[in-house]
């Protein structure tokens, strides 16, 4: 095999000359070179994760179940902060860059371009050569966009989970929220174990109709009491629905990683550890920001989930004092930004220019959240936009760590967040909120 990456860094060039939102919707590549690497089977569990709003937080509690039961656990998750090395990990941290150079060789041997894969075929692959190095006894995977197409489906799975159904990439998945969920649901692909969170009526039924064409068994998931809510390591009400999912596919994954399933002591550690950056993250205020509630509620499914949270932490007495909002312009924006203003009513709203080709025009959002008055939203434009919000939001009256500044919208506005920050997505997960 020739030599083409000799580093780190030049797989990450080869990585951002692929284009991080460019999409081939077919599966033949993936198939290609997961069968000329053996890896459409890979000698470990996998666990497929799918659905809108809630993906990644299922999938860090079922990988923090497995990790808390004594498995060697991998972890896969999109899209990353600073440094796609956030997306692969295995027991919790992630794998140094410097591991990936032969792997990634090993990919452009077997699929070269032109015609090779696309940014996340590339990663998808590359994540399951590191899992079978690193000798890992499960893998959770995380599905990117949609399940027909995504490139977590060309892998033989042995449990799919699917987190919530909502209407997002109508795009490229469909307009209704049926067609989204088909495409979902097509990843079904035989009679392994479907697990899924309570869904909206049109999405169970796609769920429902896959399962019963695949002679799949379907688990419905509940919700945990709300007794759980301190005790989990990632913060809201709405992480009673994800952890619940991930407990109902612990319990039908531990039988095949021969673990006992009922052991409620490792289930509490497993739903206790768990940690990802930007969901409803609790930040100290510094010099250079003001205490802050990190979310990255990006559609109006998510910040439903959000605002219910707010609720929550309102009982016991925290209340954001403004917020930075920033979003992207071809999602529903103007839904998830009026559900905000509304809720902040007087409170001021920093909104600072994404540095995204896709990102909304920041007037434009301003003067859609001002619709609702009193007028409070301050558009910033420019470069070094989100240090100037942040600047302003640390001069809002009565910031404190019961009053924090809210920074929510987009992920990518928390991927420039945690660019200036980077400490605050790798660090150890903080003290949970009350």
């Amino acid at each position: 095999m020739s030599t083409m990456f000799h580093n780190f860094q030049e797989v990450l060039a080869h990585l951002d000359g692929l284009g991080l939102f460019h999409m081939d919707m077919r599966l033949d590549r993936m198939r290609r070179a997961l069968a000329a690497l053996d890896l459409t089977r890979p000698p470990f569990t996998v666990v497929q994760i799918l659905g809108t709003n809630g993906k990644g937080s299922t999938a860090a509690f079922l990988a923090s179940l497995c990790a808390a039961h004594g498995c060697k656990t991998g972890l896969y998750t999109s899209p990353h902060f600073v440094s796609p090395e956030e997306r692969i990990r295995v027991n919790g941290q992630p794998l140094p860059g410097e591991t990936w150079t032969a792997h990634a060789n090993a990919i452009m041997a077997v699929a070269p371009p032109p015609g090779g894969l696309t940014y996340f075929e590339f990663l998808t692959v590359l994540t399951l050569l590191l899992f079978r190095e690193e000798g890992v006894d499960v893998a959770v995977l995380e599905a990117g966009l949609g399940g027909r197409h995504d490139a977590t489906t060309a892998v033989a799975a042995d449990l799919l989970c699917y987190a919530p159904i909502a209407l997002d990439h109508k795009d490229v998945l469909g307009p209704t929220l049926a067609a989204i969920a088909g495409d979902k649901a097509a990843a079904v692909r035989g009679p392994v174990p479907l697990c899924t969170a309570p869904q909206f009526p049109e999405a169970a039924r796609c769920l429902e109709e896959a399962a019963r064409a695949h002679n799949a068994p379907l688990y419905q998931a509940e919700a945990l009491s709300a007794a759980w809510i301190p005790r989990l390591g990632l913060a809201g009400p709405h992480q009673m629905v994800n952890a619940g999912l991930a407990l109902t596919a612990w319990r039908q994954l531990a039988p095949l990683l021969d673990r006992q399933a009922d052991d409620a002591a490792a289930q509490a550690e497993g739903l206790a550890r768990a940690f990802l950056p930007g969901r409803l993250q609790s930040v100290p205020g510094t010099e250079d920001y003001p205490a802050l509630l990190l979310d990255g509620a990006h559609n109006p499914h998510g910040m439903r989930a959000l605002l219910r949270a707010l609720d929550y932490l309102e009982q016991s007495g925290v209340r954001p004092a403004g917020a930075v909002f920033s979003c992207l312009g071809d999602k529903d924006w103007r839904t998830s930004a009026l559900m905000l203003k509304h809720r902040l009513g007087a409170a001021p709203l920093f909104i600072p220019a994404l540095d995204n080709p896709r990102a909304a025009d920041v007037r434009e959002v301003a003067a859609a959240c001002d619709s609702l008055p009193p007028a409070t939203a301050v558009p910033l434009a420019g470069p070094r936009a989100l240090p100037k919000a942040l600047a302003a939001a640390r001069r809002v009256e009565g910031t404190a760590p019961e009053r924090p500044i809210l920074l929510t919208g987009s992920l990518y506005l928390l991927a420039e967040f945690f660019t200036l920050f980077p400490h605050l997505s790798a660090a150890a997960p903080p003290k949970a909120l009350p």
